[in-house]
């Protein structure tokens, strides 16, 4: 049975995550964005904390973090609101998940902000899996923290 059809997800407020959660999820984010990336920057910006952010996680059967997408109301990131922190654990990678984990952080926007819209800044590299979920190009490339970026909107088909 493919992984995806067996991950557990969850969408969390900061307040509803306990200790252990919120260290797995900083933990990903650390060793993929700052390590793995080679990208020093301020991961921990103070929107984890917002009280309408949403923490996404796709939880193995056994509890293990390999999904993860952090979901922004409208004015934090954007005007609209932000689906931004997509990543996928070095255990989760190759099992396609980042096409239901998106699809499930796009869900919990429209739910919670359905006249906002959504805008993310994509690293420029995964412009056309974000088009071939309904994602459009509203920007040049741009870079952030030394990586080529591109903001997008989404427009469902």
């Amino acid at each position: 049975m493919p992984i995806q059809n067996s991950i557990q997800w969850q969408n969390l407020s900061f307040n509803q995550l306990n200790a252990n959660t919120l260290y797995d999820i900083l933990k990903l984010r650390v060793d993929v964005f700052v390590v793995e990336q080679a990208c020093a920057y301020p991961e921990l910006d103070d929107k984890d904390r917002h009280p309408e952010t949403q923490h996404l996680m796709g939880l193995s059967p056994q509890g293990e973090l390999l999904a993860y997408a952090r979901v922004l109301p409208p004015g934090l990131s954007y005007l609209e609101a932000s689906i931004g922190r997509v990543v996928i654990s070095p255990a989760g990678r190759g099992q396609g998940l980042a096409t239901p984990l998106m699809q499930q952080a796009i869900e919990a926007a429209l739910t919670a902000w359905p006249e906002a819209g959504i805008q993310i800044g994509a690293q420029e590299y995964l412009n056309a899996f974000y088009q071939k979920l309904g994602f459009h190009a509203c920007s040049e490339v741009y870079l952030e923290d030394g990586i080529p970026h591109i903001d997008m909107r989404y427009q469902p088909e």
